[in-house]
């Protein structure tokens, strides 16, 4: 599992004391946002390498994964055990003021197509808006595949979806 935005390391510390996954990367590019995130773990209960932390870009790492030193971070390229998680900044503001459908192609500052363009080879999940446009996740689903996508609520109140898509087999 590898947690593209981990921030202060919620998502993270919870993949990694599910005990579902045999390693989880936690990437940020913050370096004081990251030493938050190791500090929560630590506070958690996390056993101690159990949270491969990286500093820097998601992209950048996506980009390098398949060939890093540290076996720990290096994805195999297309390898269908590996599940991507994004919860990437929404834009602010504007989300509130957005209207009744959140436009995923102007989200900031990483828009839906470019998020996708780089997860694309792996199962990933992304956590979005609740008023994501469906049509704009729809059209992410390879070829026979179908994208499952959740509604998270509370209170009988929407709070965001999660987008499950396939990996691409191209």
């Amino acid at each position: 599992m590898v947690d593209l935005f981990a921030g202060a390391g919620g998502n993270a510390i919870a993949f990694a004391l599910s005990g579902r996954w045999s390693r989880v990367v936690a990437v940020e590019r913050d370096a004081a946002t990251l030493a938050c995130a190791q500090h929560n773990a630590r506070a958690a209960g996390v056993p101690p390498g159990a949270i491969a932390f990286v500093l820097g870009d998601c992209f950048a790492y996506l980009a390098a994964a398949a060939r890093l030193a540290d076996a720990r971070l290096r994805l195999a390229p297309r390898d269908s055990a590996v599940v991507l998680f994004g919860s990437p900044p929404w834009g602010g503001v504007g989300y509130r003021d957005a209207g009744d459908v959140f436009d995923l192609a102007t989200m900031e500052p990483y828009n839906l197509a470019r998020l996708h363009e780089a997860c694309r080879g792996y199962h990933h999940a992304l956590y979005l808006p609740r008023t994501s446009d469906l049509r704009q996740i729809a059209r992410l689903a390879p070829a026979g595949e179908r994208i499952e996508v959740v509604q998270y609520c509370m209170e009988g109140a929407s709070k965001a979806m999660v987008a499950y898509v396939p990996a691409a087999k191209d």
